[in-house]
């Protein structure tokens, strides 16, 4: 073998390894492509049918247990009876309502942004601060609960859930309802910090 062949061979099979990684990246079932050429992100979670949550929930409780990942920190999990309750009453995976409120309120029940938004799940409320955002009706929030409602835990985290699953019902997909349930004109960043939360957790 002459000092040029042995040069190229090494390129070679540099050259297959890459085709092969590249076949299979392009034939992975997470990976879609736009129509503008972007890659899109992995397809998101479905929520969990509400008889296998509430099966799930159930088990957990009798066992004293809890059904969302140890790896949430312990300000999180504090809240996981009532998680675990309200997810299963809206058919969603309790582990994704532990991102919301991790993102949220990093599991603070009096946590009161500068926006307005309102306890463990981040609730605009109709009053306080958020009484100021004016729609071509009215005021944006003038249907939700108050303030004093949404610290409450319990009240923040059932209206929270289902807020949530209500969006996620309307609009057939998670990323999307998380887009629609997080902060005014961020597009998907709020949805996807949830999201790889709730992939890096559970």
């Amino acid at each position: 073998m002459n000092r040029a062949t042995f040069a190229i061979v090494p390129g070679f099979l540099l050259g297959c390894l890459f085709l092969i990684l590249f076949t299979r990246w392009i034939a992975s079932p997470n990976l879609t492509v736009q129509a503008a050429g972007e890659i899109a992100m992995p397809p998101t979670p479905t929520p969990v049918g509400a008889a296998e949550v509430s099966a799930s929930h159930n088990e957990n409780v009798a066992n004293g247990e809890c059904s969302i990942s140890p790896r949430y920190p312990d300000k999180v999990r504090r809240w996981c009876g009532l998680i675990e309750q309200y997810a299963a009453e809206n058919g969603l995976d309790p582990n994704l309502i532990a991102a919301v409120i991790l993102q949220e309120s990093g599991g603070n029940p009096e946590a009161y942004s500068k926006s307005g938004a309102v306890g463990l799940m981040q609730i605009m409320p109709r009053d306080g601060l958020a009484a100021n955002f004016m729609c071509k009706n009215g005021p944006c929030f003038a249907s939700r609960p108050s303030m004093d409602e949404l610290f409450d835990p319990e009240f923040n985290i059932a209206y929270g859930t289902r807020m949530l699953a209500g969006l996620i019902n309307r609009t057939g997909d998670v990323r999307e309802a998380l887009r629609a349930y997080g902060p005014i004109n961020v597009g998907y960043y709020y949805a996807d910090i949830v999201l790889k939360i709730y992939e890096t957790y559970r």
